[in-house]
């Protein structure tokens, strides 16, 4: 259970960033080619190899202990996981009647005119684990790094209900395969247990969930669009709970010395693009105090997510990563009021244990809201404006807990 849960310090750490970062135009340039089969895999592979390294150096250089691969090898955020599985086939140019179209980011494509789904992976048969797609890539990052560095080096998964909550009720899976809900969510659960326990083996001990689907249950755009659907059997109560459920049993039986966290965030498309917008008031209680992980990141970077009321429901067991600089924009924040609005969410952490604002702090760190390049094409912002943001970053933490990790 949640309460049980001991107190996991180093990862996290002072200063994160959330594991996307803005990827060289050449590696790009070169992927599209790729695609067109105008280029070779292995040209590609090595232009990969040579960013990867260089954004390693980058973050070392800056005094990041929680480095990632920057992401370089993937698409989009979620990555290969779930076209790693067997069961599910991608499907090109799916209809529009299998989506929940009142979902923030579904809807702000169809309001363009043009609904663009990106990649939608269908559950076809049997959900079954047969191999991490991330073993070679996590092997490279950790020849990257010495060997006591391991341990602080971050992977980061896509959310096991990223093929769920998209699809409208009925959709997600085909009845003859999964009599409901429940039994298509065990096989994922077995799935992301299988996917842990491998990447433990090779060394992982600091995984980053990242799902916006859970800032869609703070957003009234969503919550209104769920009611007027007559597919839906259930309230987005009942859904949030069988979500944090799905969670647990999925990392039910990682090793107590792995670290999971929770990143949430309202969107974060080319250009800089935001999707949804609402405070954490409405599924903090349930986010905190039922999910079995040891650490949330959690955007704050402007008034769309919300004030830092939420986070008296923290409790003395868990961190809290605040995301007060933004990744979107290139313009730097003023380190005295991003040092102001920190302590500013340390005294709500306090009020909700009470403590003080000093043991609050013991269980925090800062970050970026969300990563600088959740889709490949990237933010609003050139390197020299995200390494700005990272230094700031690394700035704030020192300023904050001096000489800390």
């Amino acid at each position: 259970m949640s309460s049980e849960l001991k107190l996991h310090r180093t990862p996290p750490f002072r200063a994160e960033h959330l594991g996307s970062l803005l990827r060289p135009e050449n590696l790009l340039k070169t992927r599209a080619a790729v695609d067109k089969d105008e280029a070779k895999e292995e040209e590609l592979s090595k232009l990969e190899d040579e960013a990867v390294k260089d954004i390693v150096d980058v973050q070392l250089k800056l005094g990041f202990h929680a480095i990632t691969d920057g992401e370089y090898r993937r698409h989009m955020f979620w990555g290969s996981f779930w076209p790693g599985l067997d069961g599910y086939e991608e499907i090109k140019n799916p209809d529009t009647d299998i989506f929940r179209m009142y979902l923030p980011d579904i809807a702000a494509f169809q309001d363009e005119g043009g609904f663009k789904p990106g990649e939608s992976m269908l559950c076809t048969g049997k959900i079954r684990h047969v191999g991490s797609t991330y073993i070679k890539q996590w092997e490279y990052l950790k020849s990257l790094v010495p060997a006591p560095k391991h341990k602080e080096l971050k992977l980061t998964l896509a959310a096991p209900n990223w093929y769920h909550l998209r699809y409208r009720e009925g959709r997600a899976y085909p009845k003859d395969v999964y009599a409901n809900d429940q039994e298509y969510f065990d096989d994922i659960a077995k799935a992301y247990q299988a996917e842990l326990a491998e990447l433990y083996e090779h060394g992982v001990r600091n995984i980053q969930f990242d799902d916006p689907n859970f800032a869609y249950f703070c957003s009234e755009s969503m919550l209104s669009g769920w009611k007027t659907d007559p597919l839906n059997t259930k309230s987005t109560e009942d859904l949030l709970d069988e979500y944090i459920a799905l969670y647990n049993a999925c990392i039910s039986t990682a090793p107590a010395d792995m670290h999971i966290g929770l990143h949430i965030c309202r969107g974060n498309y080319i250009n800089s693009r935001h999707f949804s917008s609402g405070g954490y008031d409405r599924i903090a209680s349930k986010l905190f105090k039922s999910m079995n992980v040891h650490t949330y990141y959690l955007e704050f970077d402007t008034p769309r997510a919300g004030g830092f009321e939420p986070l008296k429901e923290l409790p003395k067991n868990k961190n809290i990563v605040v995301g007060v600089i933004t990744s979107k924009f290139p313009e730097l924040e003023d380190l005295g009021e991003m040092k102001r609005r920190v302590e500013a969410a340390a005294e709500f952490v306090a009020e909700g244990n009470g403590e003080s604002r000093e043991l609050a702090l013991g269980r925090m760190g800062v970050s970026p809201q969300c990563g600088f390049a959740s889709h490949s094409g990237g933010n609003a912002i050139d390197r020299e404006g995200m390494v700005g943001k990272l230094k700031l970053v690394r700035e704030l933490a020192e300023s904050i807990w001096p000489g800390e990790p």
